[in-house]
C-alpha cells in the first residue's frame, strides 16, 4: 500500500500558538433585534457541522455570515454523543476538516501529554477505527471558537426558519422564529445555505424532495426499497482487507438478502436514536432514574440489550436504543410535533439504561455491571446530562440537478472506480449503510432495510449538482444534498458533511466574486479553486493533498475527468506512450466540452494504461507535441502548450512523470480559461 495508515495531521506552528492561548471557547451570540431586518452575503441555517464549515468558509473568504441554529448549542452530532469520526479514510480531505480534528487532537496533547492513552485515543489516525474518539464538551468548544474566530461571521440561536420569501428562482430572505416562541423577525442574503439535518430551508423554498426509499425500478438500484436482510461479520471490503485499497476495513459487511423482497418504494427512513455519552467513572457519573411512562415489556425481546462506556476517559458513545418505523413523522413535522417525537426516543434510551441496570430478566451480575455505567456529570451540565440533540441520520433529501445513487458509489464497467464527476466537490469513504427502517421482519431474515454494503461500496465522488436544487440558483444545501436512501448511507457521514458544507462555503465565495449565483457558477471554476486549496475531491491510495508535491492538484483535477481509471495514481512514475495519447486526445475533447465523456476517457485510459517499460515512456517534448497536435485537431489554439510550458521548469528532453503530465495539462486548462475569462469581459 503506497500511503501509510499512520497518517500524521500536519498542523501549522501558528495554529499551535493560537490553540495554546487560553481564548473565551463561545462566540457571544447575536440578539433578535441586532439580526432583525439586515442583510448579509449569505445566511446559512443550521449550525451542524457542515453548516459551521460552510459559514466559516465563507467568511474567510469575505463574506459577510448569519448562521442561525435552532437551540442554544452549536455541532450537531460532534457535539452531542456521537463521540468519534465515522471515517475509514484518515488522510487529509479539506482544510476545514483537518483543522478542526486537528484541534482536538492539540487539546488532548496538551492536557495530558504525547504518552497518554487520551492522546492515543484522540489522534486522527488510520491505524485503528474509530479513527479518533473525543468528549462532547471538547468538540463543542472547539466548534466555538472556530466560529468566534471569524469577524465576518454573526451567530444567532434559539431560532428556526419559519418562512422562506422566493422570487422566481432566487431566494429573498428568510422568517426566522424564536423557538419556543412566537416572535418572529425577517433576514435577508444574497445566498442562502441549508445546512440543517432536517432540509427545513429547503422545504421552505418549495424545492423538490424527498423522505422514504425509492423502488429498485425507479434508478435500477439493487438494494433500493422494502428488503428484508441479515449482516454478516465478514469485514470488508475485500480490496482494503488485502491491501489494495487505502480504507481501513470495516467489520461487518451485508449478509443474505431475501430474494422475494418487494423492492418497493415508501416512506420508511431509517432508524434514530437519542445517542447519549456514558460515563463509567465512579466519580463522573449518575444513574438515570426511571423515566416517565417506562414499561419492562418494551425491553425483554429488544434485540439491542448492552451498554458500554469508552476508554477515553471513561466516557463512550450509547447506540443501542434505535426506534425503527417510529421516525417516518419526523422529518416533515413542525417543531412541536418532533419534540414529541424526540422526547419519545430520548425516554426509551433512558428506559433501556434502566431496565439494564434493574430489570429481574437481567442476571444480577450484569445489573452490577451495568450499573457502573451512568451519564456522565462533567457533560450537558444544563441539559441533566443528556445531548441537546437526538441523532437524526436521515431526513428530506433534496431532488437535485443530480441524484446521487448507489450505482454512483459501486465499481463502475470497465474501470475500478465509481462513476466519475467532472464536478466533484467530495467524495465518500464510507461504505452505503442503512439502520433498520422498520419492525417488520420475515422467517430467516432479521431486519427490514438494514444495510451494511460494505463490500459492494468504493470511495466515490460527489457532485456539485447534488447540492443545488432544481429551481432555485441561490440556495446550497450540503447536508440534505440530493441522493437516493441507499446511497444516502454513504454520504451521512460528519466528514463528509463538513467536506461538502466547505466547498458550499467556496461556492458562495466565488458565485460573490464573479456576480453570479451558485446554481449558475462555473462548475469547473470551483474545481479548480477546490484543487488549488487542496480540498480531496478524487480519492487516491498514494496521494495525499496537504502534501508539497506540485502535482498535487493537477492529479486531483485529472481524476474528476476520467485519466485516472483507478486508485492509484502513480505520479512519480513515466508517463507511457499509450497513456500520453490518451491523455492528450482528452484533454482536447475537454478543451473543446462538445464530446467530452469522463466515463469514456476513463475506459479508454484502462484498456490503454499498463505499466509499460520505461523505454516506452515520452519525454516532455514530446508529450508537449502531442498536446497540440491534438488541440489542432479539435480546432483549438495549440499556443496554450507553449505558455503552459513554461511552468515545468524541466528540459523538454526529459522523460515526464505522470504527475508532471498532469502539471503540465493543468496549465493548459487554467490559461485556456483565463482566456475565455478575458474574452467574455
Amino acid at each position: 500500500m503506497n500511503a501509510s495508515h499512520n497518517f500524521r495531521l500536519a498542523i501549522p506552528f501558528a495554529l499551535l500558538i493560537a490553540v495554546a492561548v487560553d481564548v473565551s471557547c463561545a462566540k457571544a451570540a447575536a440578539t433578535a433585534n441586532r439580526v432583525d431586518g439586515k442583510s448579509y452575503d449569505l445566511v446559512v441555517v443550521g449550525a451542524t457541522p457542515g453548516g459551521i464549515a460552510c459559514a466559516v468558509r465563507a467568511a474567510r473568504e469575505g463574506l459577510s455570515v448569519l448562521l442561525v441554529q435552532h437551540n442554544r448549542h452549536i455541532g450537531g452530532m460532534l457535539t452531542n454523543g456521537l463521540c468519534q469520526w465515522d471515517a475509514l479514510y484518515a488522510g487529509h480531505r479539506a482544510p476545514l476538516f483537518n483543522e478542526f480534528a486537528g484541534l482536538i487532537e492539540q487539546h488532548y496533547l496538551r492536557t495530558y501529554g504525547a504518552e497518554s492513552p487520551q492522546y492515543r485515543l484522540a489522534r486522527f489516525t488510520q491505524t485503528h477505527y474509530p479513527m479518533s474518539r473525543f468528549e462532547p464538551s471538547v468538540a463543542e468548544r472547539e466548534f466555538d471558537r472556530l466560529v468566534a474566530a471569524e469577524k465576518n461571521l454573526t451567530l444567532l440561536l434559539e431560532h428556526y426558519p419559519s418562512a422562506a420569501q422566493r422570487d422566481g428562482g432566487l431566494l429573498r430572505g428568510v422568517t426566522l422564529r424564536a423557538y419556543g416562541g412566537t416572535k418572529e423577525i425577517n433576514v435577508r442574503a444574497g445566498i442562502f445555505a441549508d445546512g440543517t439535518y432536517e432540509g427545513d430551508l429547503a422545504a421552505l423554498a418549495k424545492v423538490p424532495y424527498r423522505v422514504g426509499r425509492e423502488s429498485r425500478e425507479e434508478y435500477g438500484e439493487p438494494h433500493a426499497g422494502k428488503v428484508f436482510c441479515n449482516l454478516s461479520s465478514k469485514a470488508g471490503p475485500r480490496d482494503a482487507v488485502e491491501g489494495r485499497l487505502n480504507l481501513h476495513p470495516y467489520r461487518h459487511s451485508q449478509g443474505t438478502v431475501d430474494p422475494t423482497s418487494p423492492h418497493t418504494a415508501d416512506g420508511a427512513i431509517q432508524a434514530y436514536n437519542y445517542r447519549f455519552c456514558l460515563s463509567g467513572d465512579p466519580s463522573n457519573r449518575r444513574l438515570p432514574e426511571k423515566p416517565p411512562g417506562y414499561d419492562r415489556n418494551e425491553y425483554l425481546h429488544y434485540n439491542r440489550l448492552s451498554m458500554n462506556s469508552g476508554a477515553l476517559n471513561g466516557k463512550g458513545t450509547f447506540n443501542s436504543a434505535i426506534l425503527p418505523g417510529e421516525n417516518h413523522a419526523y422529518p416533515d413535522a413542525d417543531w412541536p410535533t418532533r419534540e414529541k417525537i424526540i422526547e419519545r426516543h430520548k425516554n426509551f434510551a433512558l428506559g433501556l439504561m434502566y431496565f439494564l441496570q434493574n430489570d429481574e430478566s437481567v442476571s444480577k451480575s450484569k445489573q452490577a455491571a451495568y450499573r457502573k455505567i451512568g451519564l456522565p456529570l462533567d457533560e450537558y451540565a444544563d441539559n441533566d446530562n443528556l445531548p441537546y440533540e437526538m441523532y437524526v441520520r436521515e431526513a428530506r433529501r433534496i431532488v437535485g440537478r443530480y441524484i446521487f445513487k448507489e450505482q454512483d458509489n459501486s465499481q463502475a464497467p470497465g474501470i475500478t472506480r465509481p462513476p466519475i464527476h467532472g464536478d466533484s466537490v467530495a467524495i465518500t469513504d464510507w461504505s452505503m449503510d442503512s439502520h433498520d427502517c422498520t419492525t417488520d421482519r420475515r422467517p430467516g431474515y432479521a431486519y427490514d432495510g438494514k444495510l451494511i454494503l460494505t463490500e459492494e461500496s468504493r470511495p466515490a465522488q460527489i457532485p456539485y449538482r447534488s447540492l443545488l436544487p432544481q429551481g432555485v440558483d441561490n440556495l446550497l444545501v450540503p447536508v440534505c444534498l440530493s441522493a437516493t436512501h441507499v446511497a444516502w448511507g454513504a454520504v451521512r457521514l460528519e466528514p463528509v458533511w463538513m467536506q461538502t458544507g466547505e466547498a458550499a462555503g467556496f461556492a458562495a465565495a466565488l458565485a460573490k466574486q464573479q456576480g453570479t449565483t451558485p446554481g449558475r457558477l462555473d462548475p469547473d471554476l470551483l474545481l479548480r479553486t477546490l484543487v488549488e486549496r487542496r480540498m480531496f475531491v478524487s480519492f487516491f491510495n498514494d496521494v495525499t493533498t496537504d502534501g508539497s508535491e506540485p502535482w498535487i492538484p493537477a492529479v486531483q483535477y485529472f481524476g474528476t475527468k476520467g485519466f485516472f481509471p483507478d486508485y492509484d495514481a502513480r505520479s512519480n512514475a513515466p508517463l507511457t506512450s499509450t497513456t500520453a495519447t490518451q491523455w492528450s486526445t482528452g484533454l482536447a475533447r475537454l478543451a473543446s466540452d462538445q464530446r467530452f465523456d469522463a466515463m469514456q476517457i476513463a475506459q479508454s485510459v484502462a484498456k490503454q494504461d499498463t505499466d509499460a517499460a520505461a523505454a516506452d515512456s515520452v519525454t516532455v517534448g514530446e508529450f508537449a507535441q502531442m498536446l497540440r497536435q491534438s488541440l489542432i485537431t479539435e480546432h483549438l489554439p495549440a499556443g496554450d502548450v507553449d505558455e503552459a510550458m513554461k511552468h515545468l521548469k524541466v528540459s523538454a528532453g526529459n522523460r515526464i512523470t505522470r504527475g508532471d503530465a498532469c502539471r503540465l495539462m493543468f496549465a493548459v486548462v487554467e490559461i485556456a480559461a483565463r482566456s475565455k475569462t478575458g474574452k467574455q469581459d
